[in-house]
């Protein structure tokens, strides 16, 4: 089976600046990988060349079977990213900015309920204007949104940042439902307890290239 990730070299810029100087990196199908790294290293970069919205200027890669290097517009419904902040129209509710992301998705909007139940964000949460959230219920309903999306690849950009201790166990264990579920999910991290502890593989950033590469504790799934 081919892995979810392929990348062998891999250079991508912004502007003139490599973000990512040769990156060589496979995620397995149903995994989760563990990306740490100081702040520049090429974390949040990595993630937006999977989701095909940073352009590959070198070396190969391929996305669930999307080469990187052609046309990536088909990837992108496949992708969901989750960054620091969610996209979402204030004046509307958590329950109609999802209803309207499915619409426009053309997905259900059925799954729009069950997903914010999830989450946590129900009764008033559900329906107050999405700019009253605060930082730790806007990043639930980013994950609310991908949960109702179920994207192929998960990539989540700190998911545990604004997020308390329940937050950060919720979203603990949404991660493992989607990799359960046959997802694969690549998320960066600020604690190594924490990625270590949801990963299959931990990867070290440096200087937009991979430092390092060791297991994590979450156990891989049998073949």
């Amino acid at each position: 089976m081919a892995p979810a990730v392929s990348l062998r070299a891999a250079v991508a810029l912004l502007g003139q600046f490599p973000v990512l100087a040769g990156v060589d990196l496979d995620v397995e199908e149903g995994s989760v990988v563990g990306v740490l790294g100081p702040n520049g290293a090429g974390k949040t970069s990595l993630l937006l060349l999977a989701a095909g919205l940073l352009a590959l200027r070198s070396g190969s890669g391929s996305v669930l079977g999307c080469d990187l290097s052609g046309d990536r517009r088909d990837l992108r419904p496949r992708v969901g990213l989750l960054g620091h902040t969610p996209a979402l129209y204030p004046e509307l509710s958590a329950r109609e900015n999802l209803s309207f992301g499915l619409r426009a998705m053309r997905r259900p909007v059925a799954d729009a309920a069950p997903a914010l139940d999830r989450v946590g964000l129900t009764g008033r949460l559900a329906d107050a204007p999405a700019r009253t959230l605060s930082a730790g219920q806007s990043r639930r309903m980013g994950l609310a949104w991908l949960l109702a999306r179920r994207p192929a690849l998960w990539l989540l950009d700190e998911p545990h940042a604004g997020l308390d201790v329940a937050g950060r166990d919720l979203c603990d264990d949404v991660i493992e439902q989607a990799a359960t579920g046959g997802a694969t999910v690549l998320l960066t991290s600020h604690d190594p307890e924490r990625a270590a502890k949801v990963s299959n593989q931990v990867v070290q950033l440096a200087g937009g290239a991979v430092a390092s590469c060791g297991e994590g504790q979450r156990p891989s799934r049998v073949a």
